[in-house]
């Protein structure tokens, strides 16, 4: 079985036939060189599939979908909401964030954000290479920028939030609920004192702090995932 995993966001079914688009065509048939019956996989939220190549025509791949070999995965609900950082640095932290399970990007514009905008098409196809690369099934969805204020209105979620001013450094299970868990976590410049006072006014937050050095902000996002993923599982 071929290691080649595509992400392929159109309904997938038994013997369906159909094509990929262009730049998928080009990275199976100019990257990595594949030829007329080999075989490789696609996935989207409904499961994984096995596909063949039936033809290479004018540089665009006919594939037929062979069978099904998982099925779609149901996984808790892991968000992250982030401040978005320099392109570099935040390409990093979404890789890192997928392949440790995030399901949802929320970016965040707080009082002290510097990069104030974001290329969401950018920030899709990041998660896309990360997910085909880390074996996932569930691509992570990633909203439009928004401020805290709009964030802080959504009640369907248990908030995780790294406060270095916090003196807990554990989270607690028994606090979850079965919503979502989301972790925020602040700009360069950390959250302003108003900012911080309406995340602990959040109902059911657990302010934690995740390590005694101030961390940079896509290092902060990876052990805050990794804590709390140790806690879930």
């Amino acid at each position: 079985m071929s290691n080649i995993r595509l992400f392929f966001s159109d309904t997938l079914s038994a013997n369906m036939i159909d094509k990929l688009d262009k730049d998928q065509s080009h990275y199976l048939s100019k990257v990595m060189r594949v030829k007329e019956n080999q075989v490789f996989s696609l996935f989207n939220k409904e499961g994984e599939w096995e596909a063949k190549i039936l033809g290479i025509s004018k540089n665009i791949v006919e594939f037929k979908i062979i069978k099904q070999l998982r099925q779609k995965e149901i996984t808790k609900e892991l968000w992250l909401a982030f401040s978005p950082i320099k392109s570099n640095y935040q390409n990093f932290m979404l890789q890192k964030a997928t392949e440790l399970g995030v399901t949802k990007f929320l970016p965040i514009i707080f009082d002290r954000t510097v990069v104030r905008k974001i290329n969401k098409d950018r920030l899709e196809k990041i998660v896309i290479e990360a997910s085909e690369q880390s074996n996932r099934i569930n691509v992570p969805n990633i909203e439009d920028a928004q401020d805290l204020n709009s964030f802080l209105k959504k009640n369907y979620m248990d908030l995780i939030f790294t406060d270095l001013n916090s003196n807990i450094n554990k989270v607690d299970k028994s606090k979850f609920t079965d919503k979502p868990v989301c972790i925020i976590i602040g700009p360069e410049g950390d959250f302003s004192e108003t900012e911080r006072e309406k995340i602990l006014s959040f109902k059911g937050v657990q302010p934690i702090k995740i390590n005694e050095n101030i961390l940079r902000s896509e290092t902060a996002v990876i052990s805050a995932i990794s804590i709390v993923n140790y806690v879930i599982n």
